[in-house]
């Protein structure tokens, strides 16, 4: 019999909103199908083209073969999988539970001949759709902080990973200088809205992206759930002062 979930299990943060956690999955689901078609021209304005940067450095951490099986989760755009593919020569494959993420990452990348080696997979992070024991590396990029129960996706992650499996999340994170702290605060409540309603014609969507930044664990707390979940070797790395941070931990 399935252990029944306690108070606060069944509550969940939708930004700044405490939300009944069975409710979440729908909502968030909602925003990402409002901003995928332009889901990759905002990063790039919201980040100043900051973020293809913190990608290449998240997949420059990767240590894998051509035969590797790696799994990229929230990867709905595809562009951490093509790196991912292109560093490592494996295939890779795509899992995102938003529908239409995913088609307008598959088209995107068919149009720009960049779909070789992946393939496109709709799937929970809660309960990925792969055997146990069975991937060299899972990633997962601006995602984390999205799913309903962060401690469920990490268990099932390391249930998903081989013994000596490579885990890597790339996410955003809490600034370590005081001052850039306060510059990146007023930047992202008073631009980001904007630049949804400009660019996406969706504000709403996108202040609900910057609370849920604020809501996400600290580094040394994810470090934390990470060891918790089973995860050896944990470390992590801050760029950008903090507004992103590379966690890595290992299956062994």
């Amino acid at each position: 019999m399935a252990r029944p979930m306690s108070e606060s299990e069944q509550r969940a943060s939708f930004g700044f909103r405490a939300v009944d956690a069975q409710e979440k999955q729908g909502m968030v689901g909602a925003v990402f199908s409002s901003v995928a078609g332009n889901y990759d021209r905002m990063n790039d304005v919201m980040s100043v083209g900051m973020h293809r940067l913190w990608k290449d450095r998240f997949v420059g951490q990767i240590q894998a073969g051509p035969q590797a099986a790696i799994l990229d989760l929230a990867g709905g755009t595809g562009d951490i999988a093509v790196r991912l593919h292109a560093r490592t020569g494996a295939n890779v494959t795509v899992c995102d539970i938003n529908a239409d993420m995913l088609n307008v990452g598959r088209a995107r990348q068919f149009d720009r001949g960049e779909s070789d080696g992946l393939r496109w997979v709709c799937g929970n992070a809660e309960a990925l759709p792969v055997p146990d024991q069975s991937q060299d590396v899972i990633t997962i990029a601006f995602g984390l902080r999205n799913v309903t129960h962060i401690d469920a996706a990490l268990a099932d992650i390391y249930r998903a990973l081989k013994p000596g499996g490579q885990f890597l999340c790339l996410e955003f994170s809490k600034v370590t200088v005081p001052l850039m702290a306060k510059l990146y605060d007023a930047y992202s409540f008073r631009a980001i809205p904007q630049f949804g309603q400009w660019i996406a014609k969706d504000r709403d969507s996108y202040q609900y992206l910057v609370e849920s930044i604020r809501m996400f664990p600290s580094q040394e707390e994810l470090k934390r759930r990470m060891e918790q979940a089973g995860f050896a070797r944990v470390s992590y790395r801050n760029l950008s002062m903090g507004v992103v941070a590379i966690h890595q931990g290992w299956r062994i």
